[in-house]
């Protein structure tokens, strides 16, 4: 194979990897939150006591899906984190790994800090998903590459 052809067929094989870690990912963590939602039996709300009688206590989202709302922007936050995994562990720096998500928690401390429970669920889960997602076809560019 020439050279040409062959830095070609290298360059596609990345892009279009690239391309699946980095667009159908939103998909894929949107079907795991709808299952996580389906799978945790719903709470009562707890009840606080006043003067005027019981009334439910504001907990904040009541489901992953619900969290949404606190944690927005979580699209285009879950693509970049997802091709900023592709890109360094294609590039095979795995340490950027640890950097985007570092990034990511870090500018997502202040919303974290301020809700309940299903908001940092949908940031934890949301992560490891599309981390995994981006890591799986990162993986998969690499072995290809190996074979030419």
């Amino acid at each position: 194979m020439t050279e040409w052809l062959h830095v070609l067929v290298h360059a596609v094989v990345v892009v279009l990897c690239a391309l699946l870690a980095v667009g159908p990912g939103g998909r894929v963590v949107t079907a795991v939150f709808r299952r996580v939602d389906r799978s945790e039996a719903p709470s009562r709300p707890r009840v606080t006591r006043s003067g005027e009688g019981d009334h439910p206590e504001d907990q904040g989202p009541a489901t992953v899906e619900e969290a949404a709302a606190v944690l927005r922007g979580g699209l285009w936050i879950g693509r970049l984190e997802r091709l900023a995994v592709f890109a360094t562990l294609a590039a095979g720096y795995p340490n950027g790994l640890a950097v985007a998500v570092a990034v990511k928690a870090l500018a997502r401390y202040p919303e974290l800090r301020s809700t309940t429970g299903a908001a940092a669920e949908r940031f934890i889960i949301g992560t490891f998903v599309s981390v995994l997602w981006a890591a799986g076809w990162a993986g998969l560019a690499r072995w290809i590459l190996t074979l030419w």
